[in-house]
């Protein structure tokens, strides 16, 4: 996947006779790039200024550095994390959420509810709870509902009321049950019920809605998947360094003393700049700003030295071809031989906030192979 990222930027930004053969190339190039990024088209940015969810900014913080890059492959379960907020709007303890960007092709593997708890009523009389019941139920279709009162309990806990902020709730199986049949999704109903079960009203606890409240407390529903699209099988690792270094894009058109320059260079690796403000995508992409793909460049010369990480493949073409014992047989080539995933935090064309891991995107380490 990096070579092809590293070609396409290349032809994006070689020049050309014309200014339509530049423009068309570049598009070409730009949309075989969003294929890398598994996309037909750019998702279309916010209509307005829209601040993401923090639980999504604190999920990349953890999983990538500020390039982007993986800190650790095992932190996110499957490739690819979706956030949906509450359609419904209403200060009833019902939720909806459209999962119509969800792609066919996904497995789902854990979907949470979360629900932001504000701080309990001051309740009259020396009787005061400090523990409430909280079950979250999935709404059935009314002809399908063969359980009582239409519904399906997904989960259920004692929740303290001493204090506020955030639970989650799991609720895997409905969410399985919407995207394998849209017309299912009737949405969820959260109770709120006394320690032994009985009703309790004026509730005392009370979850953030969707309306009336600030943004970054809105009901929201958080979907781990996998779209099964892996790399290379490179070795992957947490990536060993930092912050985004300044570097170069290769040219298709550069002179044949700079490259003959370059082979005289042992191999190794060097920056390569990819800035999405500059492809015309900073519109939807939320982070990073852009990343350091690195490239590998250089000579392999015979005799290959461990500095020169040579499999034993390459260090066996190498002595062939240094004592010409077979035509045809070029020297090893200078490659990626240890390859690190990045992350995109981006807003899809719902405008929903979407945290994706994308395999094989930066080159760690070069060797000659």
């Amino acid at each position: 996947m990096l070579g092809t990222v590293l070609l396409l930027l290349a032809l994006a930004k070689t020049a050309c006779p014309s200014p339509a053969s530049v423009a068309s190339r570049r598009a070409e190039a730009l949309k075989k790039l969003l294929e890398v990024f598994g996309m037909e088209d750019p998702p279309a940015p916010p209509t307005h200024f829209k601040k993401p969810p923090q639980y999504m900014v604190d999920l990349f913080n953890t999983v990538a550095n500020a390039d982007g890059v993986t800190k650790n492959p095992d932190i996110l379960e499957g490739n690819t994390v979706r956030s949906f907020l509450d359609k419904t709007q209403s200060e009833e303890m019902r939720f909806l959420f459209v999962l119509s960007s969800v792609a066919k092709n996904e497995k789902i593997l854990t979907a949470e509810l979360h629900l932001f708890r504000l701080w309990p009523r001051v309740t009259d009389g020396p009787k005061r709870h400090h523990f409430c019941q909280v079950s979250v139920y999935q709404v059935l279709e009314k002809d399908k509902a063969d359980t009582p009162g239409g519904k399906k309990l997904l989960a259920a806990r004692l929740v303290s009321l001493q204090t506020s902020g955030w639970e989650v709730f799991a609720i895997t199986p409905a969410v399985r049950d919407w995207t394998e049949d849209e017309s299912s999704n009737q949405g969820l109903l959260v109770t709120v019920q006394g320690q032994g079960g009985s009703p309790l009203d004026p509730p005392p606890l009370q979850f953030a809605s969707g309306r009336g409240h600030h943004e970054s407390k809105k009901p929201m529903l958080v979907l781990f998947t996998d779209d099964g699209r892996r790399g290379a099988s490179l070795p992957t690792a947490g990536f060993p360094g930092g912050s985004h270094t300044p570097g170069t894009t290769p040219s298709l058109g550069r002179s044949r003393n700079a490259r003959s320059l370059d082979r005289l260079q042992p191999c190794q690796r060097h920056p390569l700049s990819v800035d999405f403000e500059e492809i015309g995508w900073s519109g939807w992409i939320i982070s990073p700003r852009g990343y350091n793909a690195f490239h590998c460049k250089g000579s392999c010369p015979f005799p290959l030295g461990e500095n020169m990480r040579p499999t034993n493949h390459a260090t066996v073409q190498s002595i062939i071809n240094a004592l010409r014992l077979s035509e045809g047989v070029s020297s090893p080539c200078c490659v990626p031989d240890k390859l690190f995933s990045i992350n995109l935090l981006y807003f899809d064309d719902d405008e929903n906030v979407v945290l994706k891991q994308y395999d094989d995107m930066v080159a760690g380490s070069c060797g000659c192979h």
